[in-house]
């Protein structure tokens, strides 16, 4: 038996900096002595997050119903005695449902599940990063025939990894499901968290994580609603496409139907086999049970479109490049585009009213996993973390205008450098690199910033009251970014060939290094404005002091 209530399974980072296994009993009632959750890879957070943690808390403890409950909850800082024993207790309740292989009711799966062929598979079918069948990740150390198995630890991991990001396409029929067909099940989607960009807010501790991670919920959760262990659905083979019934029953969402298959051997326990079946598909995303994505808003959508659908991250970025998106709050006057996720527009609306402290320690996660091939493999992982100021979630502040300034500043500096390279192969005769061919120097010059960048919000973090500090923080933002393109734009220079020095004659225009040099110092001026003043207000000190002497 391997209970995940007691059992250590979920890797956690105490407070003094080790890393060691822990139970969920562990995980939630001494939250408050754990840092965070370090799992690999990212994709795991989220799902340990909604499948088992936040369930439970919010079992025990109920949803705040108003804004002032969840100051409260926040500035504890830690559950009270109170709190502890109902969630003690409410586990105790809830245990004989976390045994990983009972017979009948194992956690998350469904007892005695069997192929319609009889046949099993292995259990790195549930590791995106193994290869499986027709997934087949590049630069893997294993390939399908080579014996793969997981300890109880890493097996419930990778179960509820399933559960939330499993690839669609086909999947294999299950004995006494009457929807499969010739041992198969087709027009599987997704899990739900494939389906858009997850955003976690984390705070500096396990237990700031869960509040950060707790909805508002005005009218209480719903009688009807209930989390997966609750559900008596989800103990047979047969499954359903309907709606989300509530916040429980969205995090816990059972999207496949699972049986872990566990042996004895010489070093313990291990599971080395699978059955994954179909299971529930949800049928709409719906924004006051989903909480994790930021929606691209449409006041006018297509027929069957739902005016706000999720959003998912782009391939190839940062995470601070989607910032305008992450805090793009959902006024009136915004019209259509990006809506950022109810969980930052509730912190949002707490640094407003003055609920959270300005200087609040907000670090966001994002991730995602990219689809290829009828989204049957994966195709890549997007991670990533950054701190955010939570001044930046208030409208119209100092800090967010910082914020979206130097976002804007990045990415059109990155766009000018991409002209001056096109003028450059011009003046060569060349025709200018396609934007989805080879690199051009807005990669470098971005993946260059990226640490500035970071390096910024974290001091608007800590300054985010101080007008001064933050008009000194940007001025020296500009500084820095004006280094480093002028960086990239003189190893540009170098690479080019002599001949661009004559220039040539296109389209009525003419292109010289010199030209686009000049042309490219000028647009440079217009976005740092900052820098160009400062530099040109060094120039006449210069020049005054040159008169006289």
């Amino acid at each position: 038996m391997f209970n995940l209530v007691d059992e250590a399974w979920i890797p956690a980072q105490h407070a003094d900096g080790h890393v060691a296994r822990v139970s969920l009993r562990t995980a939630l009632v001494y939250a408050d002595e754990l840092v965070s959750l370090p799992v690999e890879p990212s994709t795991l957070l989220p799902a340990v997050l909604r499948q088992t943690l936040l369930p439970l808390m919010l079992g025990a403890l109920g949803a705040p119903g108003t804004l002032d409950e969840w100051s409260v909850r926040h500035a504890e800082g830690r559950f009270s005695e109170r709190e502890r024993k109902l969630i003690d207790d409410h586990l105790d309740d809830q245990r004989s449902a976390f045994e990983l292989f009972d017979e009948k009711w194992p956690f998350a799966q469904v007892g005695g599940l069997e192929a319609a062929s009889g046949d099993t598979k292995p259990v790195s079918l549930l590791i995106p990063s193994v290869a499986t069948g027709n997934n087949v990740p590049m630069f893997t150390a294993f390939a399908e025939a080579y014996p793969f198995s997981l300890s109880p630890q890493d097996a419930a991991l990778w179960l509820l990894h399933a559960h939330c990001w499993d690839t669609a396409a086909i999947k294999t029929g299950a004995r006494g499901d009457g929807q499969a067909a010739k041992g198969k099940t087709t027009g599987n989607p997704t899990g739900p968290l494939g389906q858009f960009g997850v955003i976690v807010p984390a705070g500096a501790t396990l237990y700031e994580t869960l509040i950060l991670n707790t909805p508002v919920v005005p009218d209480g959760l719903s009688s009807e609603d209930r989390p997966q262990w609750q559900a008596a659905e989800s103990g047979g083979p047969g499954w359903e496409a309907r709606a989300a019934l509530g916040l429980l029953d969205a995090l816990t969402w059972q999207s496949r139907r699972i049986r872990l298959i566990p042996r004895e051997t010489s070093g313990g326990l291990h599971v080395d086999r699978v059955v994954v079946c179909a299971g529930d598909r949800i049928t709409a995303v719906r924004t006051e049970f989903e909480w994790h994505t930021a929606w691209t808003y449409t006041a006018k959508p297509k027929k069957g479109q739902a005016p706000l659908r999720p959003r998912r991250h782009r391939s190839g970025e940062h995470a601070w490049q989607g910032l305008a998106t992450l805090l793009a709050l959902g006024r009136e006057e915004d019209g259509d585009g990006p809506r950022t996720s109810g969980l930052l527009q509730q912190i949002g609306k707490l640094e407003t009213s003055g609920r959270v402290p300005p200087g609040l320690p907000l670090q966001l996660h994002t991730c995602g996993l990219v689809y290829g091939n009828q989204s049957a493999i994966v195709d890549d992982a997007l991670a990533d973390s950054l701190p955010l100021p939570v001044a930046a979630l208030a409208a119209d502040s100092r800090t967010r205008t910082a914020v979206l300034d130097a976002v804007e500043q990045a990415d059109q500096t990155a766009q000018a450098l991409n002209r001056l390279s096109a003028d450059l192969r011009r003046a060569e005769g060349a025709e200018p690199v396609a934007w989805d061919k080879g690199q051009r120097p807005s990669v470098t010059f971005l993946q260059a910033v990226d640490v500035p960048m970071r390096r910024l919000l974290r001091g608007l973090q800590q300054a985010s009251t101080d007008e001064e500090r933050i008009e000194q923080g940007m001025e020296a933002w500009e500084q820095i970014l004006s280094r480093l393109a002028w960086v990239t734009a003189h190893e540009l220079l170098a690479a080019a060939s002599p001949v661009s020095f004559l220039g040539r004659q296109k389209d009525g225009r003419t292109f010289r290094a010199a030209l686009a040099m000049r042309s490219f110092g000028r647009t440079l001026n217009e976005i740092l404005t900052r820098e160009a003043q400062a530099r040109q207000a060094r120039s006449d000190a210069t020049e005054s002091a040159e008169d006289e002497a």
